[in-house]
């Protein structure tokens, strides 16, 4: 199917609008995966002309995606890698992790990126990193596709490894996604080490159940509860939420027992 080459136009963007002299473009592979680490790409090209054939990792066969790989690990100004193991995806949740990994992979860079193309539409990343976050990036922006390659090629290089450990399971094929050989090695043999412990696969097999590991819902992935003045309260180090303490009702001077108390005009505007 015929596709639109990536262009340096966000990036020429970025440049102009901002003064950004150095810009990386981010991605990650491995998300949805069941078993092995999240994998960030931070790679920095310049607006130099790509390699012929440069795009979404997804839309090359995996012959294509190892040639192109090597090319570009020569062609792009610098790239660096950074992982999150599956302990801290289940720790963290996956947000936290992506973020974990992208650091990872942005601060080994020889030069620190004055901004950052990401790949979709959420910015996993935040401060103090100047994000433009773009959808489909790995399709339409240079720097993010080669990221994409080179992430992808690393991350099934890595889970080829891991499958020589566990043959059974079929890594160097799927790389720790669901598929018919690694859904029935987990039905036998129960998950491996490089498992996500947090995943709802365990649901669905009794035997293993017990293995699975619960942990607090990501604060970027639900409704936030609100503290003190709508803020919430960092607790050792990790983003929690404190409740104020209960306010006893008002009650009469005279009395000495509970009034009721009529809610607050609003103003106009709802405020």
């Amino acid at each position: 199917m015929p596709y639109e080459p990536p262009t340096h136009r966000v990036e020429r963007s970025l440049r102009a609008t901002t003064g950004a002299k150095v810009v990386a473009g981010v991605d990650e592979v491995g998300r949805g995966a069941w078993a092995g680490p999240v994998t960030v790409c931070a790679a920095v090209t310049g607006l130099r002309r790509p390699p012929e054939g440069l795009t979404d990792s997804k839309l090359l066969t995996a012959a294509r995606r190892e040639k192109l790989a090597v090319e570009l690990s020569h062609w792009v100004t610098s790239h660096a890698l950074g992982h999150a193991s599956p302990q801290e995806i289940d720790e963290l949740g996956m947000t936290a992790a992506l973020r974990l990994a992208a650091t990872r992979a942005l601060e080994q860079l020889p030069v620190r990126p004055d901004a950052v193309i990401l790949d979709g539409k959420h910015d996993y990343l935040g401060a103090p990193w100047r994000v433009r976050t773009v959808i489909k990036g790995d399709q339409s922006c240079v720097a993010v596709a080669a990221a994409s390659v080179i992430a992808k090629v690393q991350r099934d290089a890595l889970m080829a490894e891991l499958g020589v450990q566990h043959a059974d399971f079929g890594f160097e094929a799927n790389a720790g996604y669901p598929a018919p050989v690694h859904k029935a090695a987990l039905a036998e043999l129960g998950p491996t080490p490089h498992h996500r412990l947090t995943w709802s696969y365990l649901d669905v097999l009794p035997q293993w159940r017990h293995l699975k590991k619960t942990r607090l819902p990501d604060p970027a992935e639900v409704p936030a509860p609100r503290g003190v003045g709508g803020r919430p309260e960092a607790v050792d180090g990790q983003l929690g939420f404190f409740a104020p303490p209960s306010v006893p009702a008002p009650t009469s001077p005279r009395t000495g027992r509970p009034v009721a108390v009529e809610p607050a005009a609003q103003s106009p505007d709802g405020v």
